[in-house]
C-alpha cells in the first residue's frame, strides 16, 4: 500500500485531523451535520449524556447518546467547500489507519444525516415543513474533481437538465446524485420528497437580486418547471450535492432533510423557523434511535 504523505493527510500534534481536531474514538458511526454551529448544541441538548466536545474554526463536534444511540452532531459551516473538508476527513478517521498513514483493509460505513434550512421552489410548498431530498444537485462543481463522478451521478437527468436550462458552459457542470434509500426509509416517513438544489452561493447563485443584476434572470422560474421522470425540483440549500456525491464514492450513506423557512415562488418567510427546526431534530433523532 503507498504511504499517504505528511502534507496530503495533515493531523495535529496531538493525533487529531488537521481541521475537524478529533480522533478515531471521538466519533459515531451516525452523525448529524449541520450548517450552523449553534445547530450542534440544540441537538446535543437532548442527548442523554455528552462524552466528547471540541471546536476549530467552524467545525464544533458533540458526540454522545440518545436513547442510548450513540451519535455526534457536527457543524460544517456553509458551503460544499467546507463539506469537501469534513466528508473526507471523517473517512479518513475511520478508514485510513493514522498512525502508518494507509487505507485499512476493512472498510467502515458512516451515516450522514443533514438537518438543514432551505427555500422551496414550488408553490405549494409551505414554510415551516421538511422536505427529505431523493437527490441533491450540485451547481458548485466540487464533484467534478473526483474521478469516477459519473458512476455515482444520474448522467440522462443531467443531460436533460443542462439542454432544458440551456446551461451557460462558463458555469461549472451540473451534477446529480441520489440519497441513500435505506436512511431515507428509516427517517422520512410522512415528509415531501424532492430534488435540492445545492448552490455555491446564498444570492446571485440562488437567483437572487440586489444590486448585482444575474446571468440569467429566468433561472428560477425555468428551474420551477423543470419536470423528469414526474419529479420536480423542490428547493435551494448549499452543501447535500457534496454530501451525497462524496459519500457514494467513498462507500458512506447520506441523507438530508430541510425545513423550509422561505418559499420563494411565493415571496414568504417563515416567522420564527427555530421553533420547527427543533422539532424536526426531535423527530429525527427518535427515528434514528427506533
Amino acid at each position: 500500500m503507498n504511504k499517504i504523505g505528511d502534507s496530503e493527510l495533515i493531523l495535529n500534534k496531538d493525533g487529531s485531523i488537521f481541521h475537524l481536531h478529533l480522533k478515531p474514538e471521538n466519533i459515531a458511526d451516525t452523525i448529524i451535520l449541520v450548517g450552523d454551529q449553534d445547530r450542534v448544541e440544540m441537538i446535543s441538548n437532548y442527548f442523554d449524556n455528552i462524552e466528547f466536545k471540541v471546536q476549530n474554526r467552524e467545525f464544533v463536534t458533540h458526540t454522545g447518546t440518545y436513547k442510548g444511540k450513540r451519535i455526534s452532531a457536527i457543524s460544517t459551516g456553509i458551503g460544499t467547500d467546507n463539506i469537501d473538508i469534513v466528508v473526507n476527513e471523517l473517512d479518513a478517521l475511520v478508514n485510513i489507519d493514522l498512525d502508518k498513514r494507509v487505507a485499512k483493509e476493512e472498510h467502515t460505513t458512516l451515516n450522514f444525516i443533514r438537518i438543514g434550512t432551505s427555500g422551496a421552489l414550488q408553490g405549494d410548498i409551505p414554510v415551516d415543513t421538511p422536505i427529505i431530498s431523493e437527490t441533491a444537485i450540485g451547481f458548485d462543481g466540487m464533484l467534478n474533481f473526483y474521478q469516477d463522478r459519473d458512476k455515482v451521478g444520474n448522467v440522462d437527468l443531467e443531460n436533460k437538465f443542462i439542454k432544458y436550462m440551456d446551461w451557460n458552459p462558463r458555469l461549472p457542470n451540473p451534477y446529480f446524485v441520489d440519497a441513500s434509500i435505506s436512511l431515507m426509509d428509516k427517517i422520512g416517513e410522512g415528509m415531501r420528497k424532492g430534488i435540492t438544489i445545492s448552490a455555491p452561493g446564498f444570492y446571485g447563485p440562488q437567483g437572487r437580486v440586489l444590486r448585482l443584476q444575474i446571468q440569467d434572470p429566468n433561472i428560477n422560474q425555468k428551474i420551477t418547471d423543470f419536470e423528469y421522470n414526474g419529479r420536480k425540483i423542490t428547493n435551494y440549500e448549499m452543501e447535500s450535492s457534496a454530501i451525497f456525491g462524496l459519500s457514494k464514492l467513498l462507500g458512506h450513506h447520506a441523507v438530508t432533510v430541510c425545513n423550509i423557512i422561505a418559499n420563494r415562488i411565493r415571496k414568504e418567510y417563515s416567522k420564527d423557523y427555530k421553533v420547527t427546526v427543533n422539532e424536526l431534530i426531535k423527530t429525527i433523532l427518535d427515528r434514528l434511535s427506533s
